[in-house]
């Protein structure tokens, strides 16, 4: 009973907070974890989350995913192809337009503005997202991350962003991990996570072929 009053009463914090600027949503104070039943609740891991310059994702948020790959080409050619955003369009299908907000070197407080249809969940109809994203943090060719909200009908995500880049034997490692965290997406974890979990795949996928398709033409790895 003690942990049902507790929940409750996260989540009505959680109300009050919505409204507060989102400098402070990012920061993780929107977090809060409905526990299966049955399940042992874990306690928040950010030291096992992927950062840049020791800032991870939202480590309340219980809308995650992570994964990796690695990708056969020179690091230069994934850093540019990830960091030149305003080209997204031309091997990101799911992107359907992009702005860069700031002009010169892509860096610590970058802003892009960018938009991406999602499906529709139990909770909320098809809807384009309109993101704006900014640089929080970025190690050139070995790390970035970016916040920002993501806004469609009836529906408004804050999301947190970390992208590492490693050298390894024929390649680099790519990993990425995000975190949403909000009112629509948390009503339906499940759903949320595997929209999401899509998005980033397919991401990866098409980072991966496009920076290899490059580095065959190139033969400069």
């Amino acid at each position: 009973m003690i942990a049902t009053a507790k929940t409750g009463v996260r989540a009505n914090v959680r109300a009050a907070l919505f409204a507060v600027p989102l400098a402070v949503a990012v920061a993780g104070v929107l977090g809060t974890a409905a526990v299966p039943a049955g399940a042992t609740p874990q306690p928040a891991a950010p030291d096992k989350s992927l950062t840049c310059r020791g800032q991870g994702v939202d480590p309340e948020a219980v809308v995650r995913h992570r994964t990796e790959t690695v990708i056969h080409a020179p690091l230069s050619t994934i850093w540019k192809l990830q960091t030149d955003v305003e080209r997204w369009l031309s091997w990101q299908s799911p992107v359907t337009s992009v702005k860069r907000l700031d002009h010169g070197p892509f860096r610590k407080g970058s802003a892009f503005r960018w938009t991406t249809p999602i499906p529709p969940t139990p909770a909320t109809p098809a809807t384009s997202l309109d993101i704006t994203s900014t640089v929080e943090q970025l190690k050139r060719g070995a790390c970035i991350r970016w916040t920002g909200p993501a806004i469609g009908e009836g529906l408004r995500i804050d999301g947190v962003h970390v992208w590492t880049f490693t050298k390894v034997k024929g390649g680099v490692l790519v990993r990425t991990e995000e975190t949403h965290t909000g009112e629509q997406v948390e009503a339906n974890v499940p759903a949320a996570t595997e929209i999401l979990a899509q998005g980033l795949e397919g991401w990866l996928d098409a980072l991966k072929t496009t920076a290899e398709a490059r580095a065959g033409h190139h033969h400069d790895h």
